[in-house]
């Protein structure tokens, strides 16, 4: 009898759909946090494989901070329409008008941080228990600290020192009225297994993470796309580049790398070669050492 071997990729599928499910069987209510990224379109390419041919079984929810690329918008909308699923939308905008937040002032100004009021509203508008993300433990250290099933109190708020063990992919799931948790199904993975996975799986992204010309400006080493949400200071230049983005956030903080790589082999190439990190190019990662766990600590994706 021959033996049976599983490559890695698809080891990593199938623990990703494993945790998908246990989701959907542990909490009533459930959704899938989309940020419109290639690391939140895998986990919905995920979750169609883990319950076809049914449809997926829970909304996506997109907190949009009105400051998105065009091009991440558009996409979320032609996905959610090819998917056939409900789509939760949180507005940051909103919430300053209502004054749960206020709008940051300043040169390098941004919604960043005002997104986890607006996401702690929704999910409690929604009665979401589970919220799954599509965050991996190799972006950052405060998100390396994290479980596959991260425990939330009444607050939305994350004590990384009550953490519960998960031995033999068992995940305690157990809460007091009010709580909730966060879910992240591909933790495991890598961004150089995200990529591959992509490949393999022909799933279609973004034109942003492909190698494109885009009118720039350069601020304290991050090159940030050129727009209506950022101040243009006297001393800075707008110039054409040839970029492509790494990961795909607010278009005032998320940086782009110059890449002429323009398809997914010459991105993976690039990716193996890079030595940099993936959230090395977020502006918002540099405010402080500590900046995505105390964002993390205060409900935060």
């Amino acid at each position: 009898m021959g033996q049976y071997y599983l490559s890695h990729l698809k080891e990593l599928e199938a623990e990703a759909i494993f945790v998908i499910r246990e989701v959907v069987s542990q909490f009533e209510k459930q959704a899938l946090l989309f940020s419109g990224g290639k690391d939140s379109i895998v986990l919905a390419h995920l979750s169609k494989k883990a319950f076809y041919p049914s449809r997926i079984p829970f909304p996506l929810i997109h907190i949009d901070t009105g400051h998105n690329f065009p091009e991440t918008i558009e996409f979320r909308d032609s996905l959610v329409a090819s998917l056939g699923v409900q789509l939760i939308v949180g507005s940051v905008q909103e919430s300053i008008d209502k004054g749960r937040v206020r709008e940051e002032t300043g040169v390098n100004a941004s919604r960043n941080a005002l997104q986890t009021v607006t996401l702690l509203d929704t999910l409690e508008a929604h009665k979401i228990d589970a919220a799954m993300g599509g965050a991996r433990r190799d972006e950052e250290k405060a998100r390396a600290k994290e479980r596959f099933f991260s425990h939330r109190d009444e607050f939305g708020q994350w004590d990384p020192k009550n953490q519960r063990p998960e031995l033999w992919n068992l995940f305690n799931g157990r809460k007091h009225m009010g709580e909730h948790f966060r879910v992240f199904p591909i933790s495991n993975w890598t961004e150089m297994d995200v990529w591959q996975y992509i490949q393999y799986e022909n799933i279609p992204l973004p034109s942003l993470y492909f190698s494109h010309q885009r009118e720039c400006v350069v601020r304290d080493g991050v090159i940030l796309a050129n727009s209506e949400f950022i101040k243009v200071q006297p001393h800075e230049e707008v110039r054409t580049m040839t970029v492509r983005y790494r990961t795909c956030g607010d278009m005032p903080i998320t940086g782009a790398v110059e890449s002429e790589a323009d398809d997914l082999h010459k991105i993976i190439e690039e990716v193996a070669t890079t030595r940099t990190t993936e959230r090395g190019t977020r502006a918002d990662d540099k405010r402080g050492e500590t900046a995505m766990e105390d964002r993390k600590k205060s409900g935060y994706f």
